[in-house]
């Protein structure tokens, strides 16, 4: 008898540690989605490379349990890898659209100052 709990106790934990590890995959995603939503139009390029290889090591491990994710799962993991497209798209154009206003308004005070030495 105490053979069938501690059999039991071990199957139990071993669904539970499995459904958790896919959970987490999937928990690891939505937190990405909000780290990229909130901060990537602040990333340099180290950052852009850290990120790629982020999202593949999350793709990884949501990879591991494919096959038990059930349809309304895998939606919502679609859903959330098109958010974190769309969020790299958003903070790269971001990023260069910063930066050439930042090279914009530097030429502008390039102007100004050669300007402003020729005049008398």
């Amino acid at each position: 008898m105490k053979g069938k709990i501690v059999l039991l106790v071990l199957m139990a934990t071993f669904m539970l540690t499995s459904c958790y590890t896919k959970q987490s995959a999937i928990s690891q995603l939505e937190n990405y989605s909000y780290e990229l939503r909130d901060n990537a139009q602040y990333y340099d390029a180290r950052d852009w490379q850290n990120a790629i290889d982020d999202f593949k090591t999350i793709r990884k491990r949501i990879a591991k349990h494919e096959r038990d994710y059930t349809p309304e799962e895998k939606r919502y993991i679609g859903e959330l890898e098109g958010q974190c497209a769309k969020y790299m798209a958003t903070g790269a154009k971001q990023r260069l659209v910063n930066g050439v206003r930042n090279i914009g308004n530097e030429l502008k005070g390039i102007i100004e100052g050669i300007r402003g030495a020729f005049s008398f």
